[in-house]
């Protein structure tokens, strides 16, 4: 099989170290549907090998603590974690502590707008303004930098902006990032004019009027032209709470997480209630691991993050995914609907500006277009996406391979992947 080559000496070097036996942790978490088979568990060099790597990467203080969680065909086979919850009590990580999971919150904001489109209550091609009437006056940059007056120079929109856009991160909706390797500046005023009027950066309102705000930004782009990251999946949330006049938690939890017995997945609770939390971490100068401060928002609820979860719980929704919309007998949505959100409708420049070659973008998550082009060892037609923490979740319908992988590590300036996750995905792969 193919293995990459900067993964390639990690997986001789770990899979030679003994002192571990790769042996799984228990995991509850039922298989994709009843009577599946048993199928072949990673190869034990494989697991010896992840084994190693957490354990090594945790006593190095390259991370606080791991978890990783992968299933084949539709049926849980290895489990594992390392490390420290948090380092200063001692608490050890375990594969159910609860963790910030940031933008791996974007696919369930999917899975509930698709929910709502499956059930003729939104369209695809529905204009953003049918819902959002402030959309209908939104304007596109025709330049990235200010004007002789202060101003940015825009235009009408030539074509309305669509849910369809949103799910493809094609709005035109920023900041987006800065290309590698430059600060945030250098790609324009406008990202930093995005990012000082993020929904973040508002100190009052709910997910409704922080977006509102939004549509007062110009536009990077047309509609439809380019993808960007930034707060499409923000908006569509919106429009999920104004079709059904209910929070983004609310829809979560009743379509998505209740069916799905996703117990421990919330938003992010109040301080008082964050004893079962991961401490984050990042590095500070020196490359010592430092907790990040407490600076989390409970007043409103976002589309695109914030929620806390488990790598067990996030297998759950990762399984329905891979099987087509149904897990466990409960059906979320139809196999033509997953179909669709793996399809790449944006067929090239997913997270090109960190340096990653060989992505498109389906309907809330990105798919892999070129497995040769990817830096991580997978699979063309792999669907998958990531927080900011260092949280990963897969899905493989080439290999049947369905992985979670979390950290909680604050990286600073988007990078790209962490390496870690390199790492580890290609010690899954190669011991298929």
């Amino acid at each position: 099989m193919r293995i990459k080559k900067p993964v390639l000496p990690l997986l001789f070097a770990l899979a030679l170290v003994g002192a571990c036996s790769g042996e799984s942790r228990s995991l509850d978490v039922p298989p994709a549907e009843s009577g599946l088979q048993q199928p072949e568990n990673l190869s034990w060099w494989s697991r010896v090998a992840i084994d190693a790597y957490i354990r090594f990467s945790s006593w190095r203080k390259e991370r606080s603590g791991y978890i990783v969680m992968f299933a084949r065909d539709g049926v849980p086979i290895y489990s594992n974690a390392a490390g420290y919850k948090d380092i200063a009590s001692g608490a050890p990580m375990t594969v159910d502590t609860h963790v910030r999971i940031a933008s791996m919150t974007k696919p369930i904001t999917a899975a509930v707008a698709m929910t709502l489109v499956e059930e003729g209550k939104l369209g695809l091609d529905d204009p953003v303004a049918n819902y959002l009437p402030e959309f209908a006056q939104v304007k596109v940059a025709t330049r990235h930098s200010r004007g002789a007056d202060g101003e940015f120079p825009t235009r009408a929109p030539q074509q309305p902006m669509t849910i369809r856009h949103l799910l493809m991160f094609s709005s035109g909706v920023g900041p987006g990032m800065p290309a590698l390797g430059e600060a945030p500046g250098e790609s324009g005023e406008l990202l930093q004019h995005w990012r000082d009027n993020s929904i973040y950066a508002q100190t009052v309102g709910g997910l409704r009027q922080r977006v509102a705000k939004l549509a007062e930004l110009p536009l990077f782009e047309e509609s439809g032209t380019r993808w960007r990251y930034g707060y499409s999946a923000d908006v569509l949330a919106a429009v999920a709470e104004v079709v059904t006049g209910e929070r983004i938690a609310d829809l979560m939890r009743a379509r998505i997480f209740a069916p799905l017995g996703m117990a421990d997945t919330r938003y992010e609770p109040l301080p008082q209630d964050r004893a079962e939390m991961a401490t984050i971490y990042t590095q500070d100068a020196e490359g010592e691991l430092v907790v990040v401060p407490d600076r989390y928002d409970t007043d409103w609820n976002a589309g695109g993050g914030g929620l806390v979860s488990t790598a067990t719980d996030y297998l759950r929704f990762a399984l329905m995914l891979w099987n087509g919309g149904e897990y466990q007998g409960v059906r979320i949505l139809q196999q033509s609907t997953i179909e669709a959100m793996r399809e790449p409708h944006m067929p090239s420049g997913v997270l090109a500006d960190a340096g990653i070659d060989g992505l498109g973008w389906g309907l809330g998550m990105a798919v892999v277009v070129d497995e040769e082009a990817s830096m991580v060892p997978d699979r063309n037609g792999d669907f998958w996406w990531s927080g900011y923490y260092g949280t990963t979740f897969v899905v493989s319908p080439a290999t049947g391979l369905v992985g979670i992988i979390y950290t909680q590590n604050e990286p600073g300036e988007f990078t790209g992947l962490p390496y870690q996750v390199y790492v580890l995905q290609g010690l899954a792969y190669a011991g298929l």
